[in-house]
């Protein structure tokens, strides 16, 4: 894991690991999470924001649940998005999560209702604070990273999807089985060496 402290020798060695990855070329500015996640020591890796400005974390698998319940107990109470994706051939594999202060967003929602019980309206400019935490795996490595089904309930039928079409394990999951492939399918439809079969026979299911 690199040291947060010094953020262009982490993208240094992630690009000499990963190759030529836009995310792993760029040296992103903290943002606060990052800032947060550094003065309580929390190892993690900078990543370029998003077109919509939402801070993005590389963070080591084992490393994740532990940065999780931390975020969660600041405030990033609401799991809103676990996917995958595939960086391309001899890239690597993705595992990201969305994490967002949904509880604050309610506070402020709370505060611009007058008593008479009409709420005036936020401007849109008023989002709710959210944090993107990612976890690389080398493809022909061990794809297996630790489930936040324990702190995020949202996590289950996702987490089993990005399964499915990834073949990303979840340790801990409670029921690590597919979510839209048959049981018995080979292979992992959404990566990008997925060679697609010619035919699928159904097995007797008597």
């Amino acid at each position: 894991m690199p040291d947060p402290t010094n953020p262009d020798a982490g993208a240094l060695a992630a690009t000499t690991a990963a190759g030529t990855t836009a995310e792993a070329i760029t040296v992103a500015e903290p943002g606060p999470v990052s800032r947060w996640l550094s003065a309580q020591g929390f190892e993690h890796e900078r990543l370029e924001a998003d077109h919509l400005g939402i801070e993005t974390l590389a963070v080591e698998p084992l490393f994740l649940p532990v940065i999780a319940a931390a975020l969660k107990a600041s405030g990033f109470d609401y799991l809103q998005c676990q996917g995958g994706y595939d960086e391309g051939p001899g890239g690597r594999l993705v595992s990201f999560y969305e994490l967002v202060k949904l509880a604050a967003l309610a506070d402020q929602v709370a505060l611009a209702s007058d008593p008479a019980g009409s709420c005036k309206a936020l401007p849109t400019t008023v989002r709710p604070e959210q944090v993107r935490l990612k976890v690389f795996l080398e493809r022909d490595g061990d794809l297996t990273i630790p489930s936040l089904y324990g702190l995020y309930r949202g996590a289950d039928w996702q987490e089993r999807e990005t399964f499915d079409m990834y073949g990303i394990h979840y340790a801990g999951h409670p029921h690590p089985k597919r979510l839209l492939m048959p049981e018995d399918w080979k292979g992992y439809p959404l990566r990008k060496d997925y060679v697609q079969p010619d035919f699928y026979e159904m097995q007797d299911a008597y």
